[in-house]
């Protein structure tokens, strides 16, 4: 059992006049944030706010790009070719690294968002373009990978700098990737299971899937989704368990 792992919430993803998520209260629990980069939720004032609300808490700042899809929050499909890829995810990395700039701080890792990383976790080629457009920018990026996947395939591939991540709020397949959202059951949003059910799986150093199968891997980091119905309570919830067991909750340094 590892005795330190990261906590980590996608946020940034409101846009203009219409919030999304309680990213104020969750950037006083979490130890990393993953922020949306304008494509597919949030625009340069969310970043900005996001950014310096994160700096402000010593949180751990990452990239979050996504498909250029505002009205499906990226969580629908896109046929792209490698090469657009790595101009997409490049792109993205470049305007989180401006505005965390601009906020006093630092981009240290890079998250793929829904429907991107979905596809990833399952085309290590696919994974390895949008890898290649992050190292591109900054060759020491921490990439943040689903654990067990062929993301991580990827990055162990590239010999880059990389965390493993497991969520809180979603459940699992055999093959270590998410259960698709439509399926029930797909979301957890029971904070009561969400805590207990998180610290066995960093307990056990294993990815526990729907089924009961135990998918041994490494765990850096645990993720809560921050546009998630009781986002604030499960990260409480993740937290209070995971320091029960005598977890540290401080950001990853990354491995290779």
């Amino acid at each position: 059992m590892t005795g330190q792992v990261d906590l980590n919430a996608d946020m940034g993803e409101s846009f203009g006049p219409w919030p999304m998520g309680q990213d104020a209260a969750l950037l006083e629990v979490i130890s990393s944030a993953n922020i949306a980069c304008g494509f597919h939720a949030g625009d340069p004032d969310v970043m900005a706010q996001t950014m310096a609300l994160a700096v402000q808490n010593n949180v751990g700042l990452g990239a979050h790009p996504g498909f250029p899809d505002l009205q499906g929050f990226g969580r629908r499909n896109m046929d792209v070719s490698h090469e657009s890829l790595r101009n997409l995810v490049a792109y993205q990395l470049g305007a989180a690294q401006a505005m965390a700039t601009a906020a006093g701080g630092q981009v240290r890792h890079l998250k793929l968002h829904g429907a991107l990383a979905n596809m990833c976790a399952v085309d290590a080629g696919m994974a390895r373009a949008c890898y290649e457009g992050a190292l591109s920018v900054n060759s020491e990026i921490i990439v943040m990978v689903l654990a067990g996947t062929q993301q991580q395939v990827a990055v162990q591939d590239l010999g880059c700098l990389w965390a493993a991540e497991i969520f809180a709020d979603r459940a699992y397949n055999d093959d270590a990737t998410l259960v698709n959202r439509k399926l029930e059951g797909a979301v957890i949003h029971d904070a009561t299971i969400a805590g207990p059910r998180i610290a066995k799986m960093v307990r056990e150093g294993a990815i526990i899937a729907e089924s009961g199968k135990r998918i041994e891997t490494p765990i850096d980091t645990v993720c809560l989704h921050g546009d998630t119905a009781g986002a604030l309570e499960i990260a409480k919830s993740v937290r209070a368990a995971l320091e029960g067991d005598g977890i540290t909750i401080a950001p990853f340094e990354g491995r290779r």
